[in-house]
């Protein structure tokens, strides 16, 4: 593990760390191999690790590795950079990583409430089917906006908690 020289970590303590979060974003729905790179990444000092370090700390290939990094950064949970000098890539993961996770669903939540909206108007609102529709739409709708008021009190808390913006 490649953490700084003058961190005293106990690796074991880290690595139990690691494959405890990942087993509870397994739980929650994650991929294995996502969750634990995540939790690599989550858990490293720098926040960011070649496709080698996540390789040798978690034991996988460089293939589990790619694959998790694809999925990872297209739910926008971390992003790649080249290192100066180097054609080898870093993944990084940052503070506002939920942040950016939750606010790319929004964008998915308005596709369904789109489909939705067709459904309803496809089965007719006063069957059963569009009635359950209709429901889910309302559901979704609501959720939009309080996810919507939620991020704008996050980033109020988190100027105030952390002096980040």
């Amino acid at each position: 593990m490649t953490e700084s020289a003058g961190s005293a970590r106990d690796a074991e303590a880290v690595s139990r760390f690691v494959e405890s979060f990942a087993a509870q974003l397994v739980e929650a729905g994650m991929g294995r191999m996502p969750a634990r790179v995540f939790a690599a990444l989550l858990s490293s000092d720098e926040g960011a690790m070649t496709s080698a370090e996540l390789g040798e700390q978690l034991r996988i290939s460089p293939a589990a590795v790619s694959g998790a990094v694809r999925y990872l950064a297209q739910q926008h949970m971390v992003s790649r950079e080249r290192e100066p000098g180097s054609r080898r890539e870093r993944y990084r993961v940052h503070g506002n990583q939920w942040y950016e996770a939750l606010t790319n669903r929004e964008a998915v939540i308005r596709r369904w409430e789109g489909a939705l909206r067709e459904g309803v108007t496809s089965l007719g609102a006063d069957t059963p089917a569009g009635r359950r529709m209709a429901e889910t739409l309302a559901f979704f709708e609501f959720v939009e906006v309080e996810v919507e008021q939620m991020m704008d009190r996050w980033r109020v808390h988190r100027a105030k908690t952390f002096g980040q913006e």
